[in-house]
């Protein structure tokens, strides 16, 4: 299974854009701070993951504005075939 959901604020929010298919594209980085337990000791995590949203949830998050606070769920893929580096892409979008 190939499932993660994020809470962080949005830290930059690229430009609405269209594939030449016409489907729209949201690109946006989200800052995550927090801390968890990892073998019986507090570990505090803070990172920046990059984020794509389509369609009808890249329009809607569009409006979202910079250093709000969501919760994002989706999948992760690679940025590009064979690559290394991944991406969170939006299932669904919280405000919070």
């Amino acid at each position: 299974m190939n499932r993660l959901e994020v809470q962080g604020q949005i830290l930059e929010l690229s430009p609405l854009r269209y594939t030449p298919a016409g489907i729209a594209v949201l690109e946006f980085l989200l800052s995550h701070e927090s801390e968890v337990t990892e073998a019986g000791k507090v570990r505090r995590l803070a990172f920046t993951l990059a984020v794509v949203a389509l369609g009808d949830l890249a329009q809607m998050a569009s409006t979202t504005s910079l250093g709000r606070a969501v919760r994002v769920q989706g999948f992760l893929a690679p940025v590009r075939k064979d690559s290394p580096k991944f991406r969170l892409h939006a299932q669904h979008i919280q405000q919070i």
